[in-house]
């Protein structure tokens, strides 16, 4: 993930189209377009956007 690329987040349980802004080591900076606010810039912490994979179930030990 680089600065310019095109994501897509999570926000209030819906899929919204997000541009990389700025890239720290632990956060990012998104431009995203909302209704009434075009071009907002939200802040997420990096691990939050790059987890989207489910997390493996743990076995359970007898």
């Amino acid at each position: 993930m680089k600065a310019g690329d095109k994501i897509k987040i999570d926000f209030a349980g819906k899929k919204k189209d997000a541009l990389v802004f700025k890239l720290y080591p632990s956060s990012v900076y998104l431009k995203v377009d909302f209704k009434n606010d075009k071009g907002k810039i939200v802040k997420r912490k990096l691990s939050q956007i790059e987890n989207k994979k489910p997390s493996a179930k743990k076995e359970n030990k007898k």
